[in-house]
């Protein structure tokens, strides 16, 4: 199986990204997690993103706030799908990473989920994953399906204690 790479820009992101590295061991999904920067590591992002496909990788997650370009700079050095995180900061509330993450230039997508998305980003990792691994899409087939139970479950207990008749 494929290995999923979660790049943050800094350790201070590392607590919106326990939930995409929770979410990845619950599908079983091996990954590495690392910190490097677009800014200040450079040359050691590059290098990471350019050899990813012959690391054994699937997949890269790239978080990051305020500039936000770690996304991009990972996208630039692979043909990998790269999913960015916009990480919500102090300053503008992670709007100015959600448009740093999403405004790529034609020819080099990123895809991009909510601020501080790190679980959907998991989860669009192990679908990406899954077109190539039956046995990942039929864990993506039961992880929907308890889902929808306990919204019905949900919806039962509230329709039945608040509805009126």
């Amino acid at each position: 199986m494929k290995k999923v790479a979660i790049v943050m820009g800094s350790d201070s992101d590392l607590p919106v990204l326990e939930s995409a590295i929770k979410t990845l061991n619950q599908f079983e999904v091996p990954c590495e997690v690392r910190v490097l920067s677009a800014h200040r590591t450079p040359v050691e992002a590059a290098e990471f993103a350019r050899n990813a496909r012959a690391n054994g990788f699937g997949a890269i997650i790239a978080a990051a706030g305020k500039a936000a370009h770690l996304a991009g700079t990972m996208a630039a050095g692979t043909t990998l799908p790269v999913i960015g995180i916009p990480v919500k900061s102090s300053t503008l509330d992670g709007l100015d990473a959600l448009l740093a993450t999403v405004q790529m230039p034609s020819g080099m997508p990123v895809a991009t989920v909510a601020i501080d998305g790190a679980a959907n980003a998991a989860l669009l990792a192990i679908q990406i994953l899954a077109v190539t691994d039956e046995g990942l899409a039929e864990k993506l087939e039961t992880f929907r399906r308890e889902n929808s139970e306990k919204v019905l479950a949900k919806d039962k207990k509230i329709s039945e204690q608040y509805s009126t008749k």
